[in-house]
């Protein structure tokens, strides 16, 4: 789908001269990913989570169809507000917060809260008395493109302690959540989370407190250079496994895609600014510098972990083996180097290149002034 739909951003681009950077997201694809997300996976909610792209316009049409919202911070809830989503529409799910962030959300009506140990859940129940909060527990995001490290959640043989200790300062217990990893093209690794969700569900039951709801987060891949299953595939490993460790008591449930909602709506452009040699030997490759790096939106090719597809107008000519980096002052911008990027022979400085699937956490991670260069621009169509 996003193959054919994405020649209207590329018709939008040979319209424009532009300097510098430019990310163009083409909302109706964003559309009809909304619209695969919510068919395939009937019975569950779909709250968006806005840290990947909080263009007001994407918010604003993902309101309209239905959406609701995944929010890491004040400044996210309140960018959800304007674009005419109601209070009950947001889960504050990110589980660090100030207590006076929690006060704010809880004066706009946010209800839905995560944590993942007892002291947050005390904030919780001093500013938003009587709020629901779910308990993130810890995943090990085995296989993930851009796996989440150790600093949300806790195991879970600690999540009923943390809820009953939720119940009994008078919160609502609500339910368990965890993430399997950004960009996950393993669609059984949802399996053994929700074993361990499952398990909390009984040991909670046991303590005379019913759970209702499971938040099986994000993690629904975006195409890059490599295949990835269906949002229909997804949609049927997390039914079976729903079944498998809940029988027929399947609790409430929510997504929280980001990537999977977003990335593949968007392409950046940029420029070759130099390409060079840093020595004579033949096996040497050559060094490909762009207008963009790691600073300036490109920040997931850390570590090389998402691997951009990336077009330019020589791509019938015969490729050879690049080191591709930004134009920043500081020796990390650089986003291929360890498996140098193949890119045409005849690419020239001044060239426009086009890299995809970059609708999602681009211009949310590119700084403002860096080496004095402007952040990423963005054009919603």
């Amino acid at each position: 789908m996003g193959e054919e739909m994405n020649d209207r951003i590329r018709d939008f681009l040979r319209c424009r001269r532009d300097e510098g950077p430019i990310l163009v997201v083409d909302k109706s694809i964003v559309r009809e990913n909304y619209l695969a997300f919510a068919k395939s996976l009937p019975d569950t909610r779909v709250f968006y989570a806005v840290k990947a792209n909080p263009d007001p316009a994407i918010l604003e049409m993902l309101t309209q169809l239905g959406s609701c919202f995944d929010c890491a911070s004040i400044g996210e809830i309140e960018m959800v507000l304007a674009a005419g989503a109601t209070a009950d529409r947001i889960s504050y799910g990110n589980t660090i917060k100030k207590e006076r962030d929690i006060a704010k959300a809880f004066e706009k009506g946010i209800r839905l809260y995560a944590v993942d140990c007892e002291v947050e859940v005390e904030k919780i129940a001093r500013a938003a008395p009587g709020s629901k909060v779910f308990c993130r527990i810890l995943c090990d995001g085995k296989d993930a493109e851009w796996p989440l490290s150790r600093k949300f959640g806790c195991e879970a043989e600690i999540a009923p302690r943390v809820l009953e200790h939720a119940h009994r300062l008078g919160l609502k217990a609500y339910g368990v959540s965890f993430h399997v990893g950004s960009q996950q093209r393993n669609t059984e690794m949802w399996d053994g989370a929700l074993a361990s969700s499952a398990w909390i569900f009984r040991e909670m039951a046991e303590r005379g407190i019913n759970l209702s709801m499971v938040n099986l987060g994000g993690g629904f891949a975006t195409k890059y250079l490599k295949e990835i299953p269906a949002v229909e595939s997804y949609s049927s490993a997390i039914f079976r496994a729903l079944r498998k460790h809940f029988g027929n008591n399947i609790p409430e449930t929510i997504i929280e895609p980001g990537r999977g909602m977003v990335g593949n709506a968007g392409i950046i452009e940029a420029e070759v600014v130099l390409i060079s040699k840093k020595s004579d030997k033949q096996e040497d490759p050559r060094w490909v510098y762009l207008d963009i790096g790691k600073f300036h939106g490109l920040a997931e090719t850390m570590d090389e972990a998402i691997r951009y597809p990336i077009r330019t107008r020589h791509d019938h000519a015969e490729k050879v083996p690049c080191v591709l980096a930004g134009p920043t002052c500081d020796s990390v911008d650089v986003m291929y180097e360890k498996e140098p990027y193949m890119l045409p022979f005849s690419l020239e400085i001044g060239d426009k290149v086009l890299i995809e699937g970059t609708g999602a956490y681009t211009t949310t991670y590119s700084s403002r002034d860096f080496n004095g260069m402007p952040g990423l621009r963005q054009i919603v169509i």
